[in-house]
């Protein structure tokens, strides 16, 4: 924008000097308004032809003027409009290295790879839940709207080693593939899991048949967009009820209700003790709606004796600040009982 008003005010200028100089000869000397715009041409860009006609005193007079006003002029024009562009250059140096530092800073975190319609629903969702993450892009447009919500990123091509180390692929919690092509995500997936052996790895998948080549090449787990779209749609309609619910505590849209999901830890003090001695239902009032075990095995709706061991993933729903005290807790050196009363 800055640019484009030093630009503006350059072409008044010129514009100004061209009225001036024309309307100065034709009323000094009397000529045409052709000749007198020719004369104030050749003399404002000091092109050496010679003078249309003879200058009277006057006129030579009024053309050292408008030799003189002309230069101040156009070294006022050269000098903001490259000034403007220096300190656009600066700016853009100064915030590549700042956008550099951010995310070297990055540990534990989430790596996205794509910024399209999926990757840009994703990223959003991330920094709604203060989701340390970076994106992964190549294509410039689509930069432009990174930098616009102010999204940390790395730009370059997500199959290839050098940028996903770039992004702190070694010391990432998990990596998304989420671009279109299911043989870049391929990649993406083989690439970050020879880089990152414990990094968790999620990848999109649209045709039939990539899912199982994705899960061979090391990815955790493969999504189909289309088909969840499908499923979700099918759902809608046979249990509309059940979709609104769903979205209730996932989307996180209340924040009087929430799912989360909280780790059992080796140092967990109810570790070992039964659902029913741990407390989350009776000081927290939450409602443990599944058991994960360390096996794969999921126990839906687990019985008050369902002993908790280390490594279960605990699902559970509830109101998001008795959710935030249980994951404090987790990590406690006291029983939910001793600590609530």
């Amino acid at each position: 924008m800055v640019l484009l008003r030093h630009l503006a005010i350059a072409f008044l200028i010129i514009l100004s000097l061209l009225i001036g100089g024309t309307l100065g000869y034709k009323f000094i000397e009397g000529w045409s308004l052709l000749d007198s715009l020719y004369m104030t041409v050749i003399t404002i860009t000091t092109v050496g032809y010679g003078e249309v006609y003879h200058l009277s005193r006057q006129g030579r007079i009024f053309t050292v003027f408008l030799i003189l006003f002309s230069f101040g002029m156009m070294a006022y024009i050269v000098g903001n409009i490259s000034q403007t562009i220096i300190a656009g250059q600066l700016r853009k140096i100064l915030g590549r290295r700042k956008l550099e530092k951010r995310v070297k800073k990055l540990k534990n975190h989430f790596i996205l790879c794509g910024y399209g319609r999926i990757g840009s629903f994703i990223a959003k969702e991330f920094g709604r839940e203060n989701v340390p993450f970076v994106v992964i892009e190549k294509d410039l447009e689509r930069i432009k709207l990174i930098e616009e919500d102010g999204f940390p990123y790395v730009e370059g091509d997500a199959t290839e080693d050098e940028t996903l180390i770039r992004a702190g692929v070694e010391k990432a919690k998990a990596l998304i593939a989420s671009v279109r092509s299911d043989a870049d995500n391929l990649y993406i997936t083989l690439s970050a899991r020879s880089l990152n052996p414990n990094l968790y790895i999620l990848s999109r998948a649209d045709e039939e048949g990539a899912e199982r080549k994705l899960l061979s090449a090391g990815a955790n787990r493969v999504v189909s967009p289309y088909l969840m779209g499908a499923a979700r749609m099918v759902n809608a309609v046979l249990r509309p009820n059940v979709v609104d619910f769903v979205d209730l505590v996932v989307q996180k849209r209340h924040l009087e209700l929430q799912l989360e999901e909280i780790t059992v830890e080796d140092d967990t003090r109810f570790r070992g003790k039964p659902l029913r001695e741990s407390g989350i239902r009776r000081d927290l009032g939450l409602i443990v709606v599944a058991i994960r075990k360390e096996s794969g095995e999921m126990i839906f709706n687990p019985s008050s004796e369902t002993l908790i061991e280390k490594g279960d993933i605990l699902i559970v729903l509830g109101e998001r600040k008795h959710l935030e005290m249980l994951e404090q807790l987790v990590r406690s050196a006291h029983m939910l009982g001793e600590r609530v009363s």
